[in-house]
């Protein structure tokens, strides 16, 4: 059977492509130019193209945390974790809360707690931290967990529940979830760009385990492509 797929004719179709799993998943979405680069002028906003939203929408309409790099959120200017009334009400619909968990993923917590991704956030957001980090006054915006890795963190998602987990990056945070061993999907959007050197991989760091990933489906929407990996059974 062809991977290949008509782009859905409704958001329900989107949900369908991207599914909640009955076992727990972490996913991970990406961006990239085809040769590779992942910012143009150092942010994503460059990549982005046609089809490229209602992706990123869906998918974080279906998880239970979305996960992200502190460097990720201070380049990229996040703003806080608020859906639209329509994805809010379809979360309700499926016996979710309302709103997903917004988890900051920061070794030294130089995070700005005035930054909307922390004042404007519907629900007190987590950050996740370790051992020799000294929490000052994000602790007054965010819940800040300490752990010895990011395996353990993800373990802590898990024990409250949020078992649908979505990362939307940076690379080194992809990149560490992959030393971990912990990504079980790659959500990955190639934008019809060549950018040339200078930015780097979707992925940086420690090497991990190589494990192959299975091809779900494609989706075209003019010259962007998306793709679904799922881990392969036994990888």
């Amino acid at each position: 059977m062809s991977a290949c797929r008509e782009w859905p004719a409704d958001p329900a179709g989107l949900v369908e492509l991207y599914p909640r799993n009955p076992q727990p998943t972490l996913r991970v979405n990406f961006i990239a130019a085809l040769d590779g680069a992942v910012t143009v002028d150092g942010l994503s906003a460059g990549l982005q193209g046609p089809g490229d939203k209602e992706i990123f929408d869906s998918l974080r309409m279906v998880c239970d945390a979305l996960i992200v790099g502190a460097g990720t959120i201070r380049t990229e200017k996040y703003d806080a974790l608020r859906l639209t009334p329509a994805a809010r009400a379809w979360r309700v619909e499926h016996g979710l809360p309302e709103f997903p968990l917004m988890v900051v993923v920061s070794r030294a917590l130089d995070l700005d707690p005035d930054q909307l991704i922390f004042s404007d956030a519907p629900i007190r957001p987590i950050v996740l931290t370790y051992r020799d980090a000294r929490p000052g006054r994000i602790a007054e915006v965010a819940e800040v967990i300490t752990v010895n890795d990011l395996a353990a963190g993800i373990g802590v998602l898990h024990d409250r529940g949020a078992t649908q987990l979505l990362s939307e990056g940076g690379p080194s945070l992809f990149g560490s979830l992959i030393a971990f061993d912990l990504v079980t999907e790659l959500c990955l959007t190639m934008s019809p760009l060549l950018v040339g050197g200078g930015p780097g991989r979707i992925a940086a760091g420690t090497p991990g385990v190589a494990r192959e990933m299975s091809l779900r489906h494609v989706l075209s929407r003019q010259d962007m492509l998306f793709l679904r990996y799922v881990r392969r059974q036994g990888s």
